[in-house]
């Protein structure tokens, strides 16, 4: 398992590395666009288990994601919501009345309207995620790799973190192996490593996002940044894993041996990149 794991990162590096920072927008967002369909694809198996037409619900998601940002987003400016400001502050509301309250009360059946709506609110979130990726990269690749890296910084000190001192289960009926000193630990390490990152980074390090905000908004408000970043961070994950345990599934799909598919990868992702995204356009 371990060498399928590091065979399929590597190959993801291969492939995203040098689209990453090829300074090409028109090749990342394909890629991200591509990558938005499969999430979608994943979501919708998740909330319909038994249906067969994920295919078709991504690609007319897929469809109207293009022609939202890419198309008629081109075009006209003035229309609220067809830019990407509008899906962030969406995205962001959506989170907190809604799938932040269903981590205590739960999902609704799986065969039942609410459901169906609840699944098409989710989709409102991803294409919220993954038009920040799109507003992030094209303000810097390294400015987008330094959100990622504060949620990937989070998750694996919170792993460690949670191994040597967990006692308290952050949500037992959700994601048992999950504690709150695990998230302590993540978010203590995040603080601690944006820290350095300010203070030593240099000139290398200025356009990161810990550094911009610091700049810009003061030590206070970068700290209470980091907190929420790390918070939505746990959020996403662990609704991810409500959604696949109703759905009796392992993984979000196979697509990625070794790692299940593109939702288990992003997941925690879903409710940080809007808000990052929002923090960056007050800056």
């Amino acid at each position: 398992m371990l060498k399928t794991r590091v065979l399929t990162a590597l190959v993801l590096l291969a492939v995203l590395l040098p689209v990453l920072y090829s300074n090409n927008y028109t090749a990342f967002a394909v890629v991200a666009t591509a990558f938005f369909g499969v999430a979608i694809w994943e979501t919708f198996r998740l909330f319909n288990p038994k249906s067969g037409k994920a295919v078709l619900v991504a690609g007319l998601w897929t469809a109207l994601f293009v022609w939202i940002f890419f198309i008629a987003g081109s075009v006209s400016t003035s229309i609220f919501w067809l830019s990407p400001s509008f899906w962030f502050y969406f995205s962001v509301a959506l989170w907190l009345v809604r799938f932040v309250p269903s981590l205590k009360m739960g999902l609704p059946p799986l065969d039942s309207t609410r459901n169906t709506l609840f699944s098409l609110t989710y989709a409102i979130t991803l294409v919220g995620c993954f038009a920040a990726i799109v507003t992030l990269y094209a303000y810097s690749p390294l400015y987008l790799l330094s959100v990622l890296a504060i949620v990937w910084c989070a998750d694996i000190f919170a792993y460690f973190s949670g191994k040597a001192f967990g006692k308290r289960k952050l949500a037992p009926s959700i994601s048992p192996g999950k504690s709150w000193e695990g998230v302590y630990g993540g978010c203590v390490a995040v603080i601690v490593i944006a820290t350095l990152v300010i203070l030593f980074g240099g000139e290398a390090l200025a356009n990161t996002f810990p550094v911009r905000v610091q700049a810009s908004l003061g030590w206070a408000v970068t700290y209470l940044t980091l907190i929420l970043i790390v918070a939505a961070s746990v959020v996403g994950d662990l609704f991810e894993s409500q959604l696949k345990r109703r759905a009796g599934m392992k993984d979000s799909s196979n697509l990625l041996p070794g790692h299940g598919g593109v939702l288990d990868r992003i997941d925690a992702l879903v409710p940080v990149l809007p808000l990052a995204a929002l923090v960056g356009a007050w800056l």
